[in-house]
């Protein structure tokens, strides 16, 4: 509503009006984009959508598992998902190139979903995302930690990097949180 005082416009915000322009604070950054220079402002990216956070790596048992997390954005992505990778190689599991961690996870396993450039997830060189997401559940103990972020924020899930991306308790948890 914009109400007119003098030579004041005032604009008066409702309390939805005010969460539809922010995000979650584990997400008000920005950060590189996977062998790129362009740069993912997170923020604008997951505003109003329910977000799946992955902490991944090229050469882990679990590498796979791009298979279904890309099947899950595809799934679920209109309904208002958004799937995004952190490589890291705080496991000692990612490959040295981000050219070859991209090969990866572009060409080998078809991921469309945005994938940020290789950092530190866990202890004091965290990234900020990783840094609040271990504050507000728990850090990573291995590579495909998944944490599901509310769309404003106020409900941050953590699941095991053995939690199946598809047909157990993190789908499951992800179409409750879309039928809201």
């Amino acid at each position: 509503m914009v109400r007119y005082l003098g030579f004041l416009f005032v604009l008066l915000l409702t309390p939805a009006a005010q969460a539809a322009d922010e995000c979650a604070d584990a997400l008000d950054t920005t950060v590189r984009k996977l062998h790129s220079q362009q740069t993912l402002d997170l923020c604008a990216l997951t505003r109003n959508k329910l977000t799946l956070v992955v902490n991944t790596a090229s050469q882990c048992g679990y590498t796979p598992q791009f298979k279904d997390l890309e099947a899950l954005y595809q799934t679920y992505r209109e309904q208002g998902l958004i799937v995004l990778g952190f490589p890291s190689d705080d496991f000692r599991q990612e490959l040295d190139s981000e050219s070859d961690t991209a090969e990866v996870c572009y060409v080998n396993y078809g991921v469309t979903f945005p994938m940020a450039a290789t950092s530190a997830v866990k202890g004091d060189s965290a990234n900020p995302v990783f840094q609040a997401l271990g504050a507000a559940t728990q850090a990573p103990g291995w590579n495909f930690n998944k944490y599901l972020i509310s769309p404003d924020g106020n409900d941050i899930r953590h699941f095991p990097a053995s939690a199946e991306p598809r047909g157990g308790e993190l789908e499951a948890a992800i179409r409750d949180a879309l039928a809201q």
